[in-house]
């Protein structure tokens, strides 16, 4: 069975996007210097094959991060929408909810499935305790509000930290389901 991998940034105080549902806030303590590590963004990215997001993330991607062009080539990427999404071979809309989807993209063969954004794709995955492994990046930023990925989590869900490491200010630590 495919492990299913959340991978987000969020602020220290738990927020995903600000009160406006911007990123623009996602760097390290000082902007002038490039990270070397960048979350060891690089070699999850060789882990997965797959990426969920739902239209808010795409479109963020699309119109903000990366403009022009889609920087997840390669990768099959699944948009939960009800939208019609430009024709690509690489992109995928999708109208299931997220929890049947990612049992289906669990049962196929494949690499890791990256679970991208935001928080109405992640917060059901992590309600069914569908996420295998939490990779999050804290970023040196105290947002005050925003949008927040494990607001409304009622149950528990033990975790062991697998992995920690820092870079120009950010936090980047992995947790795995005890």
């Amino acid at each position: 069975m495919r492990k299913v991998v959340l991978y987000i940034a969020m602020s220290l105080d738990g927020y995903i996007a600000d009160k406006r549902g911007g990123v623009s806030w996602l760097s390290g303590q000082d902007i002038s210097i490039e990270s070397q590590n960048n979350g060891g963004y690089g070699a999850f990215v060789a882990t997965v094959d797959s990426v969920v997001m739902g239209y808010t993330t795409y479109h963020q991607v699309v119109t903000e991060l990366a403009p022009g062009a889609w920087p997840y080539t390669g990768l099959k990427s699944y948009v939960l929408t009800h939208k019609q999404l430009s024709a690509d071979d690489n992109v995928m809309a999708v109208s299931q909810p997220v929890t049947e989807l990612i049992k289906q993209l669990r049962q196929q063969t494949g690499k890791a499935i990256w679970i991208m954004g935001g928080a109405s794709i992640g917060r059901p995955l992590i309600a069914t305790d569908l996420i295998d492994e939490y990779h999050l990046t804290i970023i040196p930023i105290l947002l005050g509000a925003g949008v927040r990925l494990f607001e409304g989590q009622s149950q528990q869900i033990p975790l062991r930290l697998v992995t920690s490491t820092s870079d120009n200010g950010m936090l980047d630590c992995v947790y795995k389901r005890r």
